[in-house]
């Protein structure tokens, strides 16, 4: 019995054989196209297709091409060229005076055309995946002289598929993730594969899926290979993840097609299903009672066995701490309940606690019921007694004392116990670094603050001071309370004037016009608040010029009396004004006004207040006179500007032109041994100080500074200033720290190399029988050239 691979080929074989029949009598009965050679020219015409010469050919109606669509199966690998159709048109009548041509894709290389009888042969393997279809061109010619019968025709060949190629997953491996206890039928993911045979001929493409391995947690829809949950229950915290196997099968899932297969890793995801759970139902702490506020007094951990924020739970103390004596709170890293202190613990009073500590998870899960997990815990906490220091009675002490209290008054008392069950005597003391002036004293024993020097409020409002406690029978244990005394006024500051008041009147002032508002000010700082009593003293009470208004507000006017004031008959008044307070017993004291008169214009701008300004003489005003002052000052500078410049002109220069001199003639009055000549000071280095060599450092030693060089700062040539460059280069030698020591020599004075000439004296070259040559004087410039001709032409004579 033949097996399914043998089936499977023969229906091939007999489906290849079918389509060759179709295609061979398809292409002998059905006309397609084209036109005879006569229908070309418009009329008959002989065919010139090995014909005798004068022989004709009836004219005949419309020829052309006849075959169908051809077709080549795929992946053929047999030893012959497979035969893929024949070509036929009605001007083949077996003459073999025609043949066929055949062009266009894989025309030659591919396909192979017999031109005598029209078959064309696929001459290599083809694959449909790599290309599907060739388009060519089929035409008739001469067979000795290849010229075209027909018009060219265009056909295709179709490559026919087979099932060769497997199913494959392009995005594969796949990862995806479900929540934990997902129903069944839950989609997990979707994943695809491709086939690249062709899709429409038979089922080489159509694919089924199925599930090889991850059954029975999850299955495969056949079709659109979607993974849905199969098995209801599946839960994170017993399994995390899951390897499943997928398989695409083509040929519809029947047995002999090609499969692939792909995995998917599923992963499930957490859900709060899991309540907190204490590792302990009780927790005991032992806390000394000197336990400071906001530390820690224990810790407490519920675990959860869910991950992330379903894990996450918050510690509340529901019972046991009336008092609110601790707190909890949630560490989020580790997850723990840490119980700090709230209030201070005193062993006296209560020496232990039993609180119930509640877990709650902060997130609850819509998909389970009963609200959000919660789980409970005992804590015992057990007191443990310590010796404390004492303790005041406040922690802040306010007291109040009048500024002129007496030495020794009491001020007031602090208090401090011991809370231990010992009951220690406590002493008092105060830190003098809060009190430096040793303003106050306290009593070791009672704590009773006293006055130790006078006090004054103006100067010190308030005092802050620390007071320490400590035990008789250890003094480690201190205690401190902070004393703030306040210093109550009692008036003993007279009231003054606010500032010193410079009062102007006009000449032309109106009677009732006001001179100047005056306030007063007071140190002292009565409870009612200040009020002051303005008056003038009894003496200038009928004070014809001036009066003072109340302005109600703690403010008077002073006010003028007529319009009658000149300067020339007096230019200031004086006005004492009295001003008392309104404390107990009142302080007064006498301020005067000073009131210049003083000119002033029509809009009572102030002029000037001088007595002297209304004698000058008519149409000479202040600003003309100012005027004749400033031009008599020019006056003076332009004349001692000009005396100047003159004597500055009579001095002499050191340089008497612009030109670089070199050389100085230097008269000697020396009669005994003659003249030496030496290089003489040169005036114009000191000219230019930047051209001058600088000093020269010690090659010994390395500098430990670095100087910058210095722009020069010379005076132009006709006011070289000498002395000011010595001393200025004298002050850089003295702080060069490159320059040699003081102890080393030096040479400061340079007085020049000696002259190539011997002598210059005109009496010495007369009377000695010298050989000396003064041509090189020629070569020392215009100046020297003429000195070498007269020197010269004495030589001359001589010899002559």
């Amino acid at each position: 019995m033949p097996t399914r691979s043998e089936e499977m080929l023969m229906d091939l074989w007999m489906s290849l054989l079918l389509v060759w029949i179709t295609c061979v009598s398809s292409v002998s009965m059905t006309p397609i196209t084209g036109q005879s050679r006569s229908t070309q020219t418009g009329g008959p015409a002989a065919v010139a297709s090995g014909l005798g010469e004068g022989q004709r050919l009836l004219s005949r109606a419309k020829r052309g091409w006849v075959w169908n669509q051809m077709f080549v199966l795929e992946e053929f690998s047999g030893r012959d060229p497979i035969l893929v159709g024949r070509l036929h048109t009605d001007l083949d009548v077996g003459s073999k005076n025609i043949k066929y041509v055949l062009a266009g894709e894989g025309a030659g290389t591919i396909f192979a055309i017999n031109e005598l009888t029209g078959d064309i042969h696929a001459m290599k393997r083809l694959d449909r995946e790599e290309k599907a279809e060739y388009t060519l061109t089929a035409q008739v010619v001469n067979a000795d002289t290849d010229e075209p019968l027909e018009p060219p025709s265009e056909f295709i060949i179709k490559v026919q598929d087979i099932n060769d190629n497997p199913p494959q997953f392009i995005e594969g491996p796949y990862r995806a993730s479900v929540p934990e206890m997902s129903a069944v039928g839950t989609p997990v993911t979707r994943v695809t594969a491709t086939d690249a045979d062709d899709p429409v001929y038979g089922n080489s493409a159509k694919l089924v899926y199925s599930i090889l391995d991850g059954q029975p947690y999850f299955s495969v829809d056949p079709n659109t290979a979607t993974i849905k949950i199969a098995l209801h229950g599946m839960d994170r915290e017993m399994r995390e993840e899951y390897l499943v196997v997928i398989q695409a099968k083509d040929m519809g899932g029947h047995m002999g097609g090609l499969s692939g297969t792909t995995t998917v890793t599923v992963t499930l995801t957490d859900i709060n299903d899991n309540p907190p759970k204490f590792s302990k139902s009780l927790y005991e702490f032992v806390i000394p009672e000197d336990r400071l506020v906001g530390e820690m007094g224990g810790k407490v951990k519920a675990n959860d066995r869910d991950i992330g924020e379903n894990a996450m739970s918050t510690y509340n103390i529901i019972e046991g701490d009336d008092q609110g004596s601790f707190e909890i709170i949630t560490d989020t890293q580790t997850q723990e309940g840490i119980l700090r202190l709230k209030k201070p613990l005193d062993y006296e009073s209560k020496r232990t606690f039993t609180l119930k500590v509640e877990a709650t998870n902060i997130r609850a899960e819509p998909s389970t019921s009963g609200g959000p997990f919660k789980d409970t815990a005992t804590v015992k906490i057990t007191v443990e007694d310590t010796d404390e220091p004492p303790v005041f009675s406040k922690l802040v002490y306010l007291l109040e004392v009048n500024e002129n209290a007496p030495i020794n008054t009491v001020i007031g008392t602090v208090t401090a116990r011991d809370p231990d069950a010992s009951g220690s005597i406590v002493r008092y003391f105060i830190d003098r670094h809060t009190d430096l002036e040793r303003q106050f004293n306290i009593n070791v024993d009672d704590g009773k603050i006293t006055l130790a020097k006078p006090l004054d409020r103006e100067s010190d409002t308030w005092h802050n001071i620390t007071v320490t406690a400590t035990e008789v029978r250890n003094h480690s244990q201190i205690s401190r309370a902070n004393v703030a005394i306040r210093v109550m006024d009692i008036n003993d500051n007279a009231p003054e004037f606010a500032d010193e008041y410079d009062a102007v009147l006009c000449e032309n002032g109106k009677p009732g016009q006001v001179v100047q508002i005056v306030s007063a000010v007071d140190k002292d700082d009565p409870i009612q608040g200040h009020y002051f009593d303005y008056r003038l003293v009894p003496e200038m009470l009928n004070n014809p010029n001036f009066t003072i208004k109340n302005n109600q507000d703690n403010t008077i006017s002073v006010l003028a009396k007529h319009d009658t004031f000149r300067r020339q008959k007096q230019k200031l008044y004086y006005l004492p004004i009295i001003v008392t307070d309104n404390g107990n017993p009142p302080m007064s004291s006498t301020n005067t006004l000073t009131i210049r008169v003083c000119g002033c214009s029509k809009e009572g701008i102030v002029g000037s207040c001088n007595a002297e300004a209304s004698v000058l003489p008519i149409g000479l005003s202040m600003g003309a006179l100012i005027a004749i002052l400033a031009c008599i000052i020019l006056l003076l500078v332009i004349v001692v500007l000009f005396v100047t410049l003159r004597r500055h002109k009579n001095e002499p220069l050191i340089i008497k032109d612009d030109e670089d001199v070199r050389e100085n003639i230097i008269r000697y009055d020396d009669e005994g041994g003659g003249e030496e000549d030496t290089e003489a000071f040169d005036i114009a280095t000191l000219q230019n100080p930047d051209g001058i060599n600088g000093y020269l450092p010690r090659k010994d030693i390395k500098p430990d500074l670095q100087f910058m060089p210095r722009a020069g700062q010379h005076s132009g040539p006709n006011g070289v200033d000498v002395d000011e460059f010595i001393n200025v280069r004298l002050h850089e030698a003295d702080n060069d720290p490159t320059a040699p020591p003081y102890d080393s020599i030096q040479i400061y004075g340079y007085e020049g190399r000696g002259s190539m000439a011997g002598s210059l004296s005109s009496l010495e070259t007369a009377s000695s029988d010298s050989d000396q040559n003064y041509d090189y004087l020629r070569e020392w410039g215009p100046r020297f050239r003429r000195l070498g001709e007269l020197y010269s032409v004495g030589e001359s004579d001589r010899e002559t």
